[in-house]
């Protein structure tokens, strides 16, 4: 059972996690306790928010703990590793959710042979319909993927991955989001135009986003066939596609990918 989780690192993603696991009751806001480099301010305003208990002092976050996550910039990783190791002890479970940074630079710095689980959820943890992937190191056993994905099913979904695999995960479930934000954005700038109220518009457009989402969960159509299903022949449809064709918008969200992925490795 998990009694203690300790955050390294409050940035938005932490805060994503964190968030879920207060709204969803996985464990109590006083189970969790987060630490960052020096920004007194964001552990209050954290502390504030959710309950949880921050502190500067690596000491009291990590001791105890059964689960550290590391969610730093990853710039930042090795430094707040090399902060942290002499405090982590070899039976508590190490969880990445710093994206690019592999299980073995991870085990390597610790310097120790500690299980760590790599995983890259995305911001939808903070309403607990994240996608998280992960993948264990080579200290880890089953029993700590096992661990791991309670914790992230209390966020979303968790899907178990080889750690070559984690590049193109980041870039698409990672870094997804965004993609589908910019999407948003310009819908929202399109209504606006045509003098459609901005909170009609957000409505129709968040329940559209929804509900092309349960589609694509729960239908087993491919996604082609699903998108010509709303295609006929002539008609608006068909128009706005031919546009995005123009722009060539498939290649850009492919190119989008690859570059995303690149950035990760």
């Amino acid at each position: 059972m998990v009694k203690k989780v300790a955050f390294i690192g409050a940035g938005s993603m932490a805060e994503a996690v964190m968030a879920g696991i207060v709204n969803t009751q996985f464990l109590n806001s006083e189970q969790i306790y987060v630490t960052n480099k020096e920004n007194g301010a964001r552990l209050k305003e954290l502390n504030e928010k959710y309950g949880v208990i921050g502190s500067a002092s690596k000491k009291e976050v990590i001791d105890g703990a059964d689960i550290v996550v590391f969610a730093t910039k990853p710039v930042d990783m090795k430094n707040a590793i090399l902060d942290c190791k002499q405090y982590i002890q070899k039976d508590q479970l190490i969880i990445s959710v710093v994206a690019g940074i592999s299980t073995e630079f991870i085990e390597k710095t610790i310097e120790k042979d500690v299980p760590v689980i790599r995983t890259m959820p995305n911001t939808s943890a903070t309403i607990g319909y994240a996608a998280t992937a992960m993948t264990k190191g080579r200290f880890a056993s089953d029993e700590h993927i096992e661990t791991a994905k309670k914790l992230f099913e209390a966020i979303g979904t968790v899907s178990v991955v080889t750690e070559d695999n984690m590049h193109i995960v980041t870039a698409i479930s990672g870094s997804g989001p965004a993609y589908v934000y910019l999407l948003v954005e310009g819908m929202e700038k399109a209504a606006k135009e045509a003098g459609l109220p901005d909170d009609v518009a957000k409505q129709l457009i968040s329940q559209t986003i929804i509900g092309a989402g349960y589609m694509l969960k729960h239908s087993t159509e491919p996604t082609s066939v699903l998108r010509e299903n709303v295609t006929s022949p002539n008609g608006t449809t068909a128009a706005g596609l031919r546009t995005l064709n123009e722009y060539h918008f498939e290649e850009a969200v492919i190119n989008c990918v690859k570059s995303a992925t690149k950035r990760s490795i």
